[in-house]
């Protein structure tokens, strides 16, 4: 299955969007949220507004999105399911750490963002196995 990579991050007045891998999708907004919908938005735009041949070959047929965050715009964007604390309960990484790189006050070394990153997953997965 082909994949639209799509990167959301934090920039000076703004959080951005767009497709790493097609040309001409892009998006912005004041929350990551906003910025998520804008690049979905674009995607819908181009393909309704060019013929097939003038489309991208990735956004013909079925294809998967994958979202690629910065720390800032990720603990944003999940401001409301993951606090400083629930971070540091998956990854052990000290809430007040944490909280600065929400604000983007600090930014983490790649060790503690693939910690992260690997956490989540680990949740995801398990939440997966959950039957009710």
């Amino acid at each position: 299955m082909k994949t639209v990579k799509i990167i959301i991050e934090r920039s000076a007045d703004m959080f951005s969007s767009y497709a790493e891998n097609v040309e001409g999708v892009y998006g912005g907004g004041t929350t990551p949220q906003e910025a998520k919908q804008s690049a979905l938005e674009a995607i819908r735009i181009l393909k309704e507004n060019n013929t097939e041949e003038n489309i991208p070959k990735i956004l013909l047929g079925e294809y998967d999105i994958k979202y690629q965050f910065d720390i800032e715009s990720l603990l944003q964007y999940y401001k409301g399911i993951f606090s400083a604390a629930v971070i540091e309960r998956l990854t052990g990484i000290n809430p007040d750490l944490t909280s600065q790189y929400s604000k983007g006050q600090k930014k983490p070394r790649a060790a503690q963002r693939k910690k992260i990153e690997n956490a989540l997953h680990s949740l995801g997965k398990e939440l997966l196995e959950i039957e009710l």
